[in-house]
């Protein structure tokens, strides 16, 4: 298989991996099983991604990895808005 084809896929899966959580966090506005440390992790490791893409001039790695650092930030936004402290 053709390796740009591989990493397009790849990205394509991982980048949207995350939409059907968002999706559902934004329909029952509830993220209590939602861990904000593993999203700031995540977004961080993504937004490194991204980094080294730019470094290594590689678009499927930049794009696929800036998409999923919106998606992120999303759900993160999410969690800001519906996080009821008790």
């Amino acid at each position: 298989m053709d390796e740009n084809i591989l990493g397009i896929v790849a990205g394509i899966l991982t980048s949207v991996s995350m939409i059907p959580q968002l999706i559902k966090v934004i329909r029952e506005k509830n993220v209590e099983d939602i861990s904000l440390l593993m999203l700031l992790v995540l977004i961080s490791g993504l937004s490194l991604w991204v980094w080294y893409g730019f470094e290594k001039d590689e678009l499927p790695i930049i794009v696929s990895n800036a998409f999923a650092v919106l998606v992120n930030i999303s759900l993160l936004i999410c969690y800001i808005i519906y996080n009821k402290k008790k």
